[in-house]
């Protein structure tokens, strides 16, 4: 056989590197939770009175009552808009399909930032109230908004995508066939929502709602500001106000029992249940036309979520920029700090996209069961709260950094000081681990929609696995890799809790700079920091948007 038509065998040393480095991100990626655990063993029992008697008790009942209130509120808003979306079509609604989802883009701790400014004494509301009362009477008809139930409010109206989303690529699709059989037996509308459409979408709602509930327990930023003393900010406060680092690494252990439950919760969600189209009938379900009033009511029903997740932070934080003359008057710290935050996300989206193929190549090439360990391992990481993430890592960083410091003295070198730590490194390790679930995922959608017949024709014809990489995957999976970038580089834009700790001294990026902003009193002079992040996150949101609709177009 001539050289050129034999098939060429694998490279072995490709593929070694390859799942060495596939090896080495799943380490990476648990080296946090070691670093939790190390950290915790130390023992500090003068720290646990205080702790047990004024700090943990009301955490955790907070915790237990912000998760438990969020997630009712964005399940009850994004699976009524969802069901609303998917059966009905009415004059707007290829509008609402993208409008829906924008709450995405405010990031909790702005949205808590925005509502507190706009419904405290002197606020918006307050002016408008005392054109018809007193300035007295009119604080009494102001909400508290620094209070549970405020923080229920903000979480829930900007969360609540993650509900809708899921819910509606689970409603659009489906069948036909199981309507018209239980119209046939005569349930109405009502009955089929409750017996048919609800529980065939239980999978996506337990999904959509677990994400809810990992997003609220991961903030620190609106929760600290409302006054709402979660276990995050219990972690974060032990740290800094009392100096006790293996105190808050046992509250963060807390805090990974509960990310346990939130995950065995959604998977007891989704169990059994798995539906698909039948062969023989494939139709989806079509949706009712409405008109008049129906179609109004509807219309403002579908609205009123992202008029009030999105809208009305979005057109507050413009005004407060034309108010204040922040966009004629650019400040050169905004800027300064812009660049920090797109240079930490650069990095960790082009380190980050980089590993994920690496792990999805892994598992193609040699589909084992270490390469799926790995695979499973490096979706974890979006689990960790930013805050706990950032606690896990300082061990291991430090160990790098004296590790280095050590063979620079073995070396007779000047010792470098904390070369990962004082540089930003940390930061974006720390972004990398916890968004490295996005590309991942992207990655593995896009690998499942290459026939595996297309690698073995490629080594047929003699192509080694490098040129079938180069030839045929990246070009087939250039939708994937993009879409995976934009998103990650966005979330690490609104990364908070992660910056806040790691960050060099005097370096500021625009999520840290709207928290100090806020820490002062004066989150209107952040405005603008603020409403680049919000601009930068519309584009993903809306793309997001359309590639969960149909194939053949929105549904």
């Amino acid at each position: 056989m001539p050289a050129a038509s034999r098939p060429r065998r694998p490279s072995l040393r490709i593929e070694t590197v390859i799942l060495v480095l596939a090896v080495a991100t799943a380490a990476a990626v648990a080296s946090p939770i070691a670093g939790i655990v190390l950290l915790a063993l130390q023992p500090i029992p003068e720290l646990w009175p205080h702790l047990l008697t004024y700090v943990l008790p009301q955490a955790l009942w907070d915790t237990a009552l912000l998760l438990a209130g969020t997630g009712l509120a964005a399940l009850a808003t994004g699976a009524g808009a969802a069901w609303l979306i998917s059966s009905y079509d009415f004059p707007g609604r290829s509008h609402l399909l993208w409008l829906l989802a924008l709450p995405l883009a405010i990031p909790t701790y702005i949205g808590a930032y925005v509502y507190a400014d706009i419904v405290e004494p002197l606020g918006i509301v307050h002016r408008l109230l005392t054109h018809w009362m007193t300035p007295a009477e009119a604080i009494q008809w102001l909400p508290n908004l620094r209070s549970l139930p405020g923080a229920v409010f903000v979480f829930g109206v900007v969360l609540y995508p993650y509900v809708y989303l899921s819910a509606r690529a689970m409603l659009q699709v489906q069948s036909v066939e199981v309507f018209e059989a239980a119209r046939t037996l005569g349930a109405g509308r009502w009955r089929i929502f409750r017996r048919i459409s609800l529980p065939m979408a239980r999978p996506a709602l337990a999904v959509g709602v677990s994400l809810v509930m990992l997003e609220t327990l991961n903030d620190i930023g609106a929760s600290d500001y409302l006054g709402i003393r979660t276990l995050t900010v219990a972690v974060f406060t032990t740290w800094h106000n009392r100096g006790s680092l293996a105190g808050a690494a046992q509250i963060a252990c807390l805090i990974l029992a509960i990310v346990a439950v939130l995950i065995a919760i959604e998977r007891y969600g989704r169990r059994d249940r798995a539906y698909a189209l039948s062969a023989e009938s494939p139709a989806l379900l079509r949706r009712r036309q409405l008109h008049g009033a129906k179609a109004a009511a509807v219309y403002a029903l579908c609205a009123l979520p992202p008029f009030v997740g999105f809208a009305v932070p979005a057109a507050f934080l413009v005004y407060q920029c034309l108010r204040r003359g922040l966009l004629a008057q650019f400040d050169a710290a905004v800027m300064r700090d812009a660049l920090n935050s797109i240079a930490f996300a650069v990095a960790a989206t082009v380190i980050a996209i980089a590993l994920g193929f690496a792990i999805q190549i892994a598992g193609r090439w040699r589909p084992g069961l270490l390469e799926r360990a790995c695979i499973n391992l490096s979706r974890s990481g979006y689990a960790l709260p930013g805050l706990v993430l950032a606690l896990g890592l300082l061990t291991p960083v430090l160990a790098i950094d004296h590790g280095l410091n050590a063979l620079a003295r073995l070396a007779g070198l000047p010792a470098p000081g904390l070369v990962l730590v004082g540089s930003g490194a940390a930061v974006v390790i720390a972004y990398v681990i916890r968004f490295l679930a996005v590309p991942t995922g992207f990655i593995q959608a896009g690998f499942a929609r290459i026939p595996t017949d297309y690698d073995d024709s490629a080594r047929v014809s003699g192509a080694g696995q490098m040129v079938t990489v180069r030839r045929i995957h990246l070009p087939l999976l250039n939708p994937a890799l993009w879409g995976a970038a934009i998103v990650v580089f966005v979330d690490c834009l609104k990364e908070l809790p992660a910056t806040l700790l790691l960050r060099p001294l005097n370096v500021e990026t625009l999520a840290t700079s709207i928290y100090q902003y806020a820490s002062r009193g004066s989150f209107e002079e952040g405005s603008l920091a603020a409403l680049l992040i919000v601009a930068a996150s519309i584009v993903p949101v809306v793309w997001l948007t359309r590639v969960a609709d149909l194939p053949s177009g929105p549904a």
